[in-house]
This record gives C-alpha cells, sequence and structure tokens, in this order.
C-alpha cells in the first residue's frame, strides 16, 4: 500500500485518546513508507496526524475547499497542498490518491467521508478498504448500529464485514492489506471498476 486517506476530526476531541491515536498513526504511516492523504487542515486530529507524518520524514497530501483554506485553517507546511474550490472536488481528488481509507475520531464530515467511499465500494465503484481506527470506544455506537441494520435486513452481512475496525492501527492497516472486496451489491448490473 503505497497510500492512504484518513478522515478525522478538525476538533482534538475530549480525550487524550483520541490525539495520542492520530500521532501513533502519522509515526506509523511515515516508517510504513505509505503517503497520508487526508484533508488539508492544521487544526485538530488533523493537523495532528499531519504533523506527525512530516515529522517522522513522511509524505503528506493535503486537499482543502478553498473556503476553508482562505480561513487561515490550510496546512502549509505539507508536502502537497490541493485546494479545490468544491468538497465535491475534495473527496474525489482524495479518493483518487488513496488506496484505502480509514476514520479516526471525527465528526459528520468525518462520517460523510467515510460513508460516501464505503458506499462505492459496497457498488463496486471502487475495490479499496475502508476502516474505522475505534479509539478508547468512540465507534462503538457506530459499530452496534452497523449490527443493527444488518440484523435488520438493511445491510448484508458481507456489506458490513468490508468496513474493518480495530482498535490498534497495524492490526488495522495488516487488514486493509489483506482485503479482498466482496460481490457488489448490483452485481448484475455490470461496470464498475478497482
Amino acid at each position: 500500500m503505497k497510500s492512504l486517506a484518513i478522515f478525522c476530526g478538525s476538533s482534538s476531541g475530549v480525550l487524550p485518546e483520541y490525539t495520542a491515536a492520530a500521532h501513533e498513526v502519522g509515526r506509523f504511516l511515515a516508517a510504513e513508507g505509505i503517503e497520508l492523504v487526508y484533508g488539508g487542515g492544521k487544526v485538530g486530529l488533523m493537523g495532528v496526524v499531519a504533523d506527525a507524518t512530516l515529522a517522522a520524514g513522511g509524505r503528506v497530501v493535503g486537499v482543502i475547499p478553498r473556503l476553508i483554506a482562505d480561513r487561515e485553517i490550510a496546512h502549509r507546511g505539507v508536502t502537497e497542498l490541493i485546494v479545490v474550490e468544491t468538497m465535491h472536488e475534495r473527496k474525489a481528488i482524495m479518493a483518487d490518491r488513496a488506496e484505502a481509507f480509514v476514520a479516526l475520531p471525527g465528526g459528520i464530515g468525518t462520517l460523510d467521508e467515510l460513508f460516501e467511499q464505503w458506499t462505492w465500494g459496497l457498488l463496486g465503484i471502487h475495490g479499496r478498504p475502508c476502516g474505522l481506527l475505534n479509539v478508547a470506544g468512540y465507534f462503538d455506537p457506530m459499530v452496534a448500529l452497523i449490527e443493527h441494520m444488518s440484523a435488520q435486513g438493511f445491510l448484508s452481512r458481507a456489506h458490513a464485514g468490508m468496513l474493518a475496525v480495530e482498535t490498534a492501527f497495524p492490526a488495522l492497516l495488516t487488514r486493509l492489506r489483506a482485503y479482498e472486496a466482496p460481490t457488489r451489491k448490483y452485481a448484475e448490473l455490470g461496470g464498475g471498476k478497482t
């Protein structure tokens, strides 16, 4: 794996474990030679993971909408900063540049980005893995919701299983590297790409 998109909060949250995990992820990406693709901010967990990757000698690509960049939130010290006009452009570039997608703790923007990539995988638009780094049980309610969706017949077990969930980043990365996409939801329609 050469590149990984990280979706995470522009805030740091209330627990120090969130910041510690973001720092560990950045160091680990640099040590593994994996390029970080992220939202381009210098604040919150976004800034922590970018700074940790850079400090450990890694490569960081930030993709940020001009509206946010102009408010001086853009991280100007990253390896490559791509300023776009819309959130749609941001997500498309991040999707194009990343071989896998991981969410760390964050808010609705984090979930939006992750769910879009998971949905695209389910539909067969791409065959790349998605994962959650479940720091300090942050995603436990979401994992329970996913189980509920599956139990109620709205998400197949195979498609629920597309989302790797781990509490330690090395274990999550191992699962992402071993990922094999299941049959897409509408396989009978043809099309799709990896």
